[in-house]
């Protein structure tokens, strides 16, 4: 079966199994978009309350029910490099809608927290969650009634997925992201990673590291590596709901600011008010979310979009899973390499070509839909160019270029990196697990140790630290899942673990927590469902036991006799002090709620 074969009979799996939710769900769109216009069942106390604060023209125009009105739900706050350029776009989105003929108007805020401020602190146990909260959100700002489409500005690891459950729970109006943008190049990351295993080795100070740290996070706009806050870019653009080529422009840029201002104006176009209506719940597809895996293998992108894509896609009916995602895996090739996966990182990603380069050939190649809707209209070869700045300011669109500008970074579909893309799924006696491929060195993707047992990360760091590791070993990190702890990033073990990597030890992975985009080097088998809260097999391993993560094969094996681990009885650990502090208290019922990771691991119900 050739590869686009095989993409369309996943999809068309997909679908079948997809059908029953998503015709309920289409459903209920086309019963809140033949309401009309949404402030037109307000009463008038309604919606003078909705209009109060507006200017004069304003009121006017919302007074009757001829004219769009756009909301804008934010996740801006000046405390995050990612988020702090969102200050000024509602007034640019106003501007461009007033001029348009239209109306915006803030709906409502979303909270944005970073994994990079939170990582080994006790607030990255509600890092997950807040994806579900600003689901909650979201729906909160619309839920007033009064507009006929939505911006969603957004940028970070969950606040876009939780971004757009929320676009898909109100799947009658026409949905517009607006990326900020990452910001410009620092210190190169492969030095930032050395800066940071001299100072786990205790061969550099915490000044030393501070000042490597700052000098490559040291702007407002995105993190420059690939990890979940630039994955979710791509993916918002190879889905079609950004405008042709907005991923990658960095802030502060008058091109930034044209492309803010035409994705304004492209959401009045596409309202039930016009003769284009695209509401994002019949706009976004099976095909739609497929594109978005086969953009994920072939970039390399987050482990995160895992558990992120099947709570999407279920917010929209739509029944994807693990098996899904891995079988894609088969047909798609790495295109890119950007940190983790490479030295470049995603403005060399852009300047070489970007997702334009990426996206044509992934089309000429036939593993992408062409055939979808987007925010921009029919099919996703308009996907496939440069956007840049007319003389006049507006956005002109170029082909994309035909030859890479960097085969380091980025390469032509027949010279890919790797046949396969760069996320598996791993089976076996201890359950299902995601592992990232695309950044480990083959001759280190199948690893079979002793295992060596820790209840959290902060273990295994002691025993670093007090030379107990140096070793070949498998690190089980347990009780790290949605129902325990709320699932964290355990992106401190990158380090210490590439130390003793580099130190000539096989070593690996394996937790039922999260590595996110910043999974690297050494292999990790992460996600690993059913927890171990849960009585997964994760939880009765012991120290010495064999276990053998096979990146190549896809399995996940602890050496023991299946009888043998049945009869051992499944831990009880005190988990009460991840419960308080820090707002932890204010999220036991997510805990309690939170599905499976290989079902999304929110606290909503799940398509499949």
């Amino acid at each position: 079966m050739t590869a686009s074969r095989a993409i369309e009979a996943i999809t068309e799996r997909i679908r079948e199994r997809s059908k029953p939710h998503r015709e309920t769900y289409l459903a209920r769109i086309e019963e809140a978009a033949g309401q009309g216009v949404n402030r037109s069942v307000l009463s008038c106390g309604n919606l003078a309350h909705g209009f109060a604060a507006c200017g004069a023209g304003d009121k006017a125009a919302l007074s009757g029910d001829r004219i769009a009105n756009v909301g804008i739900i934010t996740s801006y706050n000046d405390m995050l490099s990612a988020h702090q350029p969102f200050e000024n776009f509602p007034a640019l989105i106003k501007q461009a809608a007033k001029e348009a003929g239209g109306v915006a108007q803030v709906a409502g805020g979303v909270p944005a927290m970073c994994d990079g401020v939170t990582q080994g602190q006790p607030g990255m146990e509600l890092s997950l969650f807040s994806r579900d909260v600003i689901a909650m959100a979201t729906a909160v700002g619309l839920t007033h009634n009064m507009f006929d489409a939505a911006v969603y500005l957004g940028v970070c690891d969950k606040i876009v997925p939780g971004l757009m459950i929320g676009a898909l729970t109100f799947g009658h109006l026409p949905a517009v992201f607006i990326p900020a943008g990452p910001m410009t190049s620092g210190l190169p990351n492969d030095e930032k990673a050395k800066t940071r295993q001299l100072y786990a080795e205790g061969k550099i100070g915490r000044p030393e590291l501070l000042e490597a740290e700052s000098k490559s996070y040291h702007g407002p706009g995105t993190c420059t590596f690939y990890g979940t806050a630039n994955s979710n870019q791509m993916l918002m653009e190879i889905m079609g709901l950004h405008t042709p080529g907005a991923s990658f422009v960095n802030p502060g840029t008058p091109l930034r600011d044209a492309l803010t201002k035409e994705a304004a104006r492209r959401a009045l176009e596409i309202t039930a008010l016009g003769n284009d209506y695209r509401p994002v719940g019949r706009m976004i597809d099976e095909r739609s979310f497929v594109n978005g895996v086969v953009g994920l293998h072939a970039t390399g992108g987050s482990t995160n979009h895992t558990i992120h894509l099947i709570a999407m896609a279920a917010a929209a009916g739509i029944a994807l899973t693990w098996q899904d995602i891995s079988d894609i895996s088969d047909h798609v090739p790495l295109l890119a390499r950007v940190y983790p996966n490479g030295l470049a990182d995603v403005n060399h990603f852009h300047a070489a070509g970007g997702l334009g380069f990426l996206i044509r050939e992934l089309l000429d190649a036939g593993i992408l839909h062409e055939d979808v809707e987007t925010i921009w209209g029919h099919g996703l070869r308009p996907y496939a160019v440069e956007a840049k700045l007319a003389p006049d300011g507006s956005v002109h669109r170029d082909p994309a270029p035909e030859t890479s500008g960097d085969e380091k970074v980025l390469v032509p579909f027949p010279k890919a990196f790797q046949p396969t893309g760069g996320l598996k799924v791993l089976q076996g006696n201890m359950g299902h697990a995601i592992i990232k491929t695309s950044a480990v060195k083959p001759e280190r993707r199948v690893i079979e140790a002793p295992a060596i047992v820790f209840d959290s990360q902060e273990g295994l760091n002691a025993a670093f630290k007090a030379g107990e590791l140096d070793r070949d070993f498998v690190a089980i990190v347990r009780f790290q899942g949605p129902k325990a702890n709320g699932m964290p990033e355990l992106h401190q073990l990158t380090t210490v673990l590439g130390v003793l990597q580099d130190r000539g030890y096989k070593v690996a992975l394996v937790t039922d927590g999260r590595m996110s985009g910043a999974s690297g080097k050494v292999p990790a088998a992460i996600h690993v469902t059913p927890e171990a809260v849960e009585g997964g097999v994760i939880g009765k391993i012991q120290n010495g036991d064999v276990v053998r993560v096979d990146g190549e094969a896809g399995t996940l094996q602890v050496l023991v006799d299946d009888a043998e681990i049945s009869a051992r009885p499944a831990p009880l650990p005190d988990l009460t002090a991840n419960g308080y502090g820090f707002g932890r208290e204010l999220f036991a019922g997510f805990r309690a709620l939170a599905s499976r990771a290989d079902q999304g691991a929110g606290a909503f119900g799940q398509a499949a």
